[in-house]
């Protein structure tokens, strides 16, 4: 292994990396027994609480419409439908299994979170993921039927495919329903809706809707971020094939033998030179930062307090925090650093950007900072995402009027921030906001509930540790907005409301309040 500086600390013993796993073994005997005691559960806390929402549109419209069921989009739905929402649709582009990351572009081992976090759940014991774990391995050192799977005394860390088969369990128990392989097109408004344009697995179709939540991902709120090059096209048909992004789909069988280029010091930058490694590929990692970041700040962040208390705060006091939290940068999971180390084929050159990326017809030349060309089969750009409401094509009627935190931010503190500053500038219902007021109403009716939410809400739409605070605040705040629109009908169902409560006794008189 070499680093251009800051050599690696080779002076002393490294702990062992615990086994980790990325799924595993089931006992379906066992989840069909704790989904019976988690439905069991769910009745006495009454859930799915009945609809109380007295709808003054046409029965084909529907109170909530949610794009997008991973992890988060799902737990808005569970949220909502403990308030009593029930007239909502839940609609995700991918087949089932494939909503969110789990299955797709996140390749580490593990799920980087602490194996006790809750979120799902939203405080329902037997539908945490221990539970989960629990019923198939047992809670002690051992699994209780499978040898080579650790119980939950020993578990390290929740594998990847492990939580997105927990995430459908929980689905399934909770019964949200999801419409797979269902798009959005388009969202628009008209007589005081939302006009969502979907298509699913039976074609085209128009929606109404009085609300709708955008649960789209780490990029729903943006696209990844591609690193702009001189020579570099992604329109370059040269580019197919040897240009990636670590969201894209690649073949890392297919790099058995190759010598693959990584940019970026990231997780995600980590996570895929891995993948190439164990596939036999030759990996050079390659960052602009001269040392690595060390602490992972967003940690001291995800208390109960600062979650709770966050969205509170004046705007400067938020400002403060998350540009600090994002100029100190997230560092890899050290499991994931030594998944990378454990290979003599893998090197990493700390302090050296790249100044090119030229696509050949057999190689990738890429220009690095000090002006030196070298020759890849293959790059990987390990850069992440970026925040722009303009690159979503769903808001593409709104986009331009986004209200972001570029106008609330003094316009140096937005220039030495740039991302941040991008950030939507969201209502305390996770709504968008318009700059200027134009199409202000429509834009109350659409609540972002991903990454985006971060800067005014901190990240409750978008990590595990936030997940029970944000979903459980997103669906009071539509609860409570559904009843401010229909309080004049409130107003006369109580005064219609008859249910006598004398009706057994002897006092009971017919006709009378």
């Amino acid at each position: 292994m070499s680093y251009e500086t800051n050599s690696p600390i080779v002076d002393r013993a490294l702990a062992p990396v615990p086994l980790q796993t990325i799924s595993s073994s089931r006992n379906h005997d066992a989840l069909t027994a704790l989904s019976q005691q988690a439905r069991r559960d769910l009745q006495r806390l009454n859930y799915p609480a009945p609809n109380w929402v007295i709808a003054p549109h046409a029965d084909s419209v529907l109170d909530v419409l949610i794009v997008g069921a991973g992890m988060c989009g799902q737990t808005a739905a569970f949220a909502l439908q403990r308030e009593g929402l029930r007239n909502i649709r839940i609609i995700d582009a991918a087949a089932r299994g494939g909503e969110g990351p789990w299955a797709t572009y996140a390749r580490m081992l593990t799920l980087r979170s602490p194996k006790q976090l809750t979120g799902p759940d939203l405080g329902v014991p037997s539908l945490t993921f221990r539970a989960w774990y629990e019923a198939q391995h047992g809670s002690g050192d051992i699994s209780n039927f499978d040898a080579s799977m650790p119980g939950w005394a020993a578990l390290h860390k929740i594998g990847r495919v492990d939580w997105r088969d927990y995430l459908l369990w929980v689905r399934d128990t909770a019964d949200i329903p999801v419409e797979n392989l269902t798009r959005l097109d388009s969202l628009t408004d008209e007589d005081s809706v939302a006009v969502a344009r979907i298509t699913g697995p039976h074609g085209s179709e128009t929606v109404r809707a009085r609300k709708v939540i955008l649960a789209l991902g780490r990029d729903g709120s943006g696209a990844p971020r591609w690193p702009s090059f001189p020579s570099l096209s992604m329109q370059d048909p040269l580019a197919k094939g040897r240009v990636f992004h670590t969201m894209d789909e690649m073949d890392f069988t297919a790099m058995q033998g190759k010598t693959i280029a990584v940019l970026g010091a990231g997780a995600s930058a980590f996570d895929n030179a891995a993948c190439a490694l164990e596939a036999g590929a030759t990996v050079q990692q390659f960052a602009r930062r001269k040392l690595m970041p060390q602490i992972n700040k967003s940690k001291a962040a995800s208390f109960p307090g600062f979650l709770r208390g966050y969205s509170q705060l004046d705007d400067q006091r938020k400002w403060r925090f998350y540009t600090y939290i994002f100029d100190e940068q997230v560092p890899p999971p050290w499991e994931t650093v030594r998944r990378c180390d454990a290979f003599s084929t893998f090197s990493l050159q700390l302090g050296c950007g790249w100044k090119d990326v030229q696509p050949m017809q057999d190689s990738v030349h890429v220009t690095l900072s000090d002006g030196s060309i070298k020759h890849f089969d293959a790059v990987i750009f390990g850069t992440g995402f970026d925040v722009d409401m303009l690159n979503r094509p769903e808001l593409e009627r709104y986009s331009a009027y986004i209200d972001t935190w570029a106008h609330h931010v003094s316009p140096q503190q937005a220039a030495s921030s740039i991302e941040a500053a991008r950030f939507p500038y969201l209502a305390p219902s996770f709504a968008l906001q318009s700059v200027d007021g134009t199409h202000a109403e429509a834009m109350g009716r659409i609540h972002l509930f991903n990454w985006g939410a971060t800067m005014t809400h901190a990240a409750v739409g978008s990590d595990i540790p936030g997940l029970g605070v944000g979903s459980t605040r997103l669906a009071h705040a539509i609860a409570a907005d559904l009843f401010v629109q229909d309080a004049d009908l409130h107003w006369q169902h109580l005064q219609e409301f008859d249910e006598s409560e004398l009706l057994e006794t002897r006092w009971h008189q017919a006709g009378e309040a």
